[in-house]
């Protein structure tokens, strides 16, 4: 049995609150569990200089986690990223792009913004 109470097979309750932005062209609040994730997507009529004039779009990502999203307080990541959030921005990114037709997107850039608001596990899962 799992400290939540789980089977060990059981997967954790997903829950996805679409639109929970007004500003974003697109966002969702995902929840996996006790984790909560808001991910927020902005698009750029533009793209890196390596895709320009290729016709192809680019997805990147951002992660990051709030001071208090986990029982203790960790310091806000103002002065650039850990290796740990580095690494899994650069895995969503990755994740995403690997499923997404980029030439079906045009010359734009999908930035896509993931806050984690509680973290309880599985948070790289819930952003991706």
């Amino acid at each position: 049995m799992r400290p939540d109470g789980r089977l060990p097979h059981q997967i954790r309750p997903v829950r996805i609150e679409k639109d929970f932005l007004k500003y974003a062209e697109g966002s969702c609040l995902f929840e996996l569990g006790d984790t909560k994730v808001l991910c927020a997507v902005s698009v750029e009529e533009k793209v890196p200089p390596f895709l320009k004039d290729t016709g192809c779009g680019w997805i990147t990502a951002e992660y990051a986690l709030l001071p208090r999203a986990t029982e203790t307080r960790s310091p806000r990541e103002t002065f650039g990223r850990k290796g740990r959030s580095q690494e899994i921005q650069r895995l969503i990114g990755r994740s995403l792009r690997a499923v997404v037709d980029l030439s079906a997107l045009g010359e734009r850039t999908f930035w896509v913004d993931c806050d984690v608001l509680q973290a309880d596990g599985g948070t790289r899962t819930a952003a991706i």
